[in-house]
């Protein structure tokens, strides 16, 4: 198990994304627990790229479920295709908003908010949770990230 990450603060974004996957699979490979591992990848990230809100939503009795995160307080429940996390549940696709007031019928948990990516969590083509990560400026995200998310959210093994 990894108790310190190496974190790159210089670099391009996939430099960051690639020192940090075989780090991430080194803490979360023996940890059968998934909160625990959801909690871990949310700090690596948000320590990693400083993130404004980065956490998990779970599926449960559905709904998505707020589950670990780091950053302000955020929205508790989402139902099923509503916003941008319920949207990607629906359409089991990573979805990369570029300024979340465009996106119709985004929840706004937090008015800082300014775009979004958010990834499902699929074992056996169903969605378990998503990854929901914000930020404090319009067009952070790209496919770089989604490209690296998509292989940190495989690591959880549901």
């Amino acid at each position: 198990m990894a108790e310190n990450l190496y974190v790159l603060k210089e670099g391009a974004k996939a430099e960051k994304y690639s020192s940090l996957i075989p780090q991430l699979n080194a803490l979360t490979d023996d940890e059968p627990d998934q909160i625990a591992n959801m909690a871990n990848l949310t700090a690596a990230l948000k320590d990693t790229f400083g993130f404004f809100w980065v956490g998990f939503y779970r599926v449960v009795d559905d709904k998505l479920v707020l589950g670990p995160f780091q950053g302000p307080v955020a929205c508790t429940r989402i139902s099923y295709g509503k916003g941008v996390c319920g949207t990607s549940w629906k359409e089991k696709k990573t979805l990369i908003v570029p300024d979340v007031n465009q996106f119709p019928g985004h929840i706004a948990c937090s008015s800082l908010s300014k775009s979004e990516i958010v990834v499902p969590v699929l074992k056996n083509g169903i969605v378990k949770a998503v990854l929901d990560v914000d930020s404090d400026m319009l067009n952070s995200f790209d496919e770089t990230d989604a490209l690296y998310l998509e292989k940190i959210v495989s690591l959880l093994n549901f």
